[in-house]
């Protein structure tokens, strides 16, 4: 993919290993948008970093997230499950939602996004 106008930089690709959930944070309207970051089956994705069960962070700590034994990301507060492949919750207090895409670019070494602000 070749990076689009207001695109902005996440991480250089070295610094996104397969199955690792990272933070990061972007402008969207002038505001600060918190999304969790990770590579599935060597493509990068990212969410919100927003749990639908109660709208909290799923980290436990700034670039610190839970992860199970079958690679799937761990809300921190309450334990609900989500597949790294499409976000969606597979297990807890909110299973069937998800959490919210975030279009993201991979090209010449780095990850980029072009965030709309929530809605």
């Amino acid at each position: 993919m070749t990076s689009k106008s207001g695109d902005q930089f996440l991480f250089k690709s070295a610094e996104l290993a397969e199955g690792e959930f990272r933070e990061a944070s972007v402008e969207a309207d002038g505001n600060p948008l918190w999304l969790v970051v990770t590579r599935h089956n060597g493509t990068p994705r990212a969410w919100l970093n927003v749990c639908p069960h109660q709208g909290r962070s799923l980290n436990w700590a700034p670039d610190k997230f839970l992860v199970d034994p079958a690679g799937r990301l761990v809300c921190a507060a309450h334990g609900a499950v989500f597949d790294p492949a499409d976000g969606a919750c597979v297990s807890g207090p909110c299973q069937g939602a998800a959490l919210r895409a975030v279009e993201v670019s991979e090209a010449h070494g780095e990850i980029r996004c072009a965030p709309e602000p929530p809605g």
